[in-house]
């Protein structure tokens, strides 16, 4: 998915959705909510609808998922 935004190097807002991103304020990169670093647009995969966080890869959405999980129990 390229994602050619203005606002290079500033942190973008976003809204996730089941299969596609809105953008609500521009720039480059989100941030990971697991672990905190920067993940430029274009890399972005993984997010959760439900709790409107992006993650920089698929160990870091599973941890999300399992403290989301712990939470509820």
């Amino acid at each position: 998915m390229m994602i050619n935004l203005p606002n290079s190097g500033k942190e973008a807002v976003l809204r996730y959705k089941d299969a596609d991103l809105q953008v609500i304020h521009s720039g480059s990169y989100v941030r990971c909510a697991v672990t905190g670093r920067p993940i430029p647009l274009d890399d972005l995969k993984y997010w959760s609808v439900d709790r409107q966080e992006a993650y920089i890869d698929c160990e870091a959405s599973f941890q999300a998922e399992k403290a989301a999980a712990a939470k509820k129990d």
